[in-house]
């Protein structure tokens, strides 16, 4: 394999296929990126078994192939290398069946290659009918469910996010069983049914690729993986058995208070609130709703105590007290992009729903903390 390429391209690639290395496998050949070169451009590969990450530099985005190949070095070492060398354009050349020659005017290593006939055979063919979904949007819907899904192995279904389509609508939901995020949008779609988990680990490398645009990203759904394709990228993870919970009867229809209230206010008061909390108290704060007036309380008992009053923008004649967590409250109302929110009750120990006013398909849940 030989060629020459500028290096700001091949580091836009590398920057793509390294978050395929896990750093934590023992399994050396997974900690590698398979180049391959044809006389169409360059593949890049990186895999750890759960993920896998291809992208493609077309030819006419390099700036000569002399000669093709395909090989495997080591991803971490060639990434830092290609980032640490000036722009300008950098020679690629396999001298001999185990050694990469990388050099520019200045600068030359010589880095080992691994056997490709060790790296894994991954199946990245695409299916025939994709599911269609805007870049932009897509992100969107991540940023706002994937923090609530759970960081605990016991219960790897909790582990992901999960994406449901019925009757052309795309269901995203995230939850640890102490919070969950739902957010729904209609689709385009004739595509059958689909009820799948993908780990959120994987669901946010994802997304740190993805650019606020209207280009679409390619959904190919399988029976044990999906494929993201866009771009000039494609990615593989896999997704997780189990049977996800069914949080629609978490989620009530009725409620006996609900308050309007402006989200920055909100958000500013229990920030400052959450000052006087510990995690060892679940960062818990109070809320108590009397005279059209929400009052946030929180102390350390050691250290002192905080309140905070907010307005009520509807009228609501009830007395009523509940607590939770201040940043599960945070995490939740900094998902939506409004200027006021709802926060819905039924009981103190039931749980609180959040919610746009005016657009109800982002759902906010958060179980309440017991006090006594």
């Amino acid at each position: 394999m030989k060629l020459r390429i500028e290096q700001k391209k091949l580091l836009e690639n590398l920057n793509y296929v390294i978050r395929g290395v896990s750093s934590k496998n023992l399994i050396p050949i997974l900690n590698c990126i398979k180049f391959e070169l044809t006389n169409e451009g360059l593949y890049l590969l990186s895999t750890d078994n759960d993920i896998a990450i291809k992208t493609f530099i077309p030819s006419t985005e390099i700036e000569s192939i002399d000669e093709k190949g395909e090989l495997v070095v080591s991803g971490r070492y060639m990434y830092e290398i290609v980032r640490k060398l000036p722009s300008g354009i950098i020679n690629l050349e396999e001298i001999t069946s185990d050694v990469l020659d990388i050099s520019t005017d200045n600068t030359s290593f010589k880095l080992n290659c691994n056997l490709v006939s060790d790296f894994p055979d991954i199946d990245l063919t695409l299916s025939d009918n994709p599911i269609l979904l805007e870049q932009k949007s897509f992100k969107n819907i991540i940023n706002q469910t994937a923090f609530a899904a759970s960081l605990q192995e016991n219960r790897p279904v909790l582990t992901g996010i999960n994406l449901k389509i019925e009757d052309g609508t795309l269901t995203a939901t995230a939850t640890d069983s102490y919070r969950v995020a739902q957010k729904k949008i209609k689709i385009d779609t004739n595509t059958d049914n689909i009820n799948i988990v993908i780990p959120v680990r994987n669901i946010n490398e994802l997304i740190k690729m993805l650019n606020f645009e209207e280009d679409n990203v390619e959904l190919h759904i399988f029976e044990n993986k999906v494929i993201f394709k866009f771009n000039n990228i494609i990615m593989m993870s896999s997704l997780i058995n189990g049977v996800f919970p069914n949080v629609a009867q978490w989620i009530p229809n009725d409620f006996s208070l609900s308050i309007k209230v402006s989200l920055n206010e909100l958000y500013d008061a229990i920030d400052r609130a959450s000052l006087l909390t510990s995690e060892a108290e679940k960062n818990t704060i109070k809320l108590e709703i009397k005279d059209n007036i929400g009052v946030i309380l929180s102390n350390i008992p050691e250290i002192g105590n905080v309140k905070e009053q907010i307005h009520i923008l509807n009228e609501v004649n009830d007395e009523f007290v509940i607590a939770f967590s201040s940043k599960y409250m945070m995490d939740a109302i900094r998902t939506f992009n409004s200027e006021f929110v709802t926060l819905s009750f039924n009981s103190e120990v039931q749980p609180i729903i959040i919610r746009n006013p005016e657009d109800e398909n982002l759902t906010q849940l958060i179980v309440p903390i017991k006090i006594y």
